[in-house]
């Protein structure tokens, strides 16, 4: 739920706390990611390029859904999964 805010500290304050939520979220799909890569057999199946529109394509869904602007949270999603796939493909390459 969104709060109505008064002023612009009050907006700053509650992205404050967004953000605090947003970068634990984060982390958390950053350990998926990590234990995925165990199970992944090369960087192909890393990049898995079926499985990223696969995500874009739901997450417009929700964003739709959700009342987010679908545009925005699928650019965010790509930039997040972009950074995500290089580190995965490093953590892939020093398996043993």
């Amino acid at each position: 739920m969104t709060t109505h805010c008064h002023s612009l500290e009050q907006v700053r304050a509650q992205i404050d706390l967004l953000d605090r939520q947003i970068v634990s979220l984060i982390a958390q799909r950053g350990a998926y990611v990590s234990q995925a890569a165990r199970f992944k057999k090369d960087s192909n199946a890393v990049k898995a390029p079926q499985r990223v529109e696969q995500v874009c394509a739901k997450v417009r869904g929700l964003a739709s859904e959700l009342g987010a602007n679908p545009q925005v949270t699928e650019d965010v999603y790509r930039a997040m999964i972009a950074a995500f796939i290089q580190q995965e493909l490093a953590e892939h390459s020093a398996l043993p």
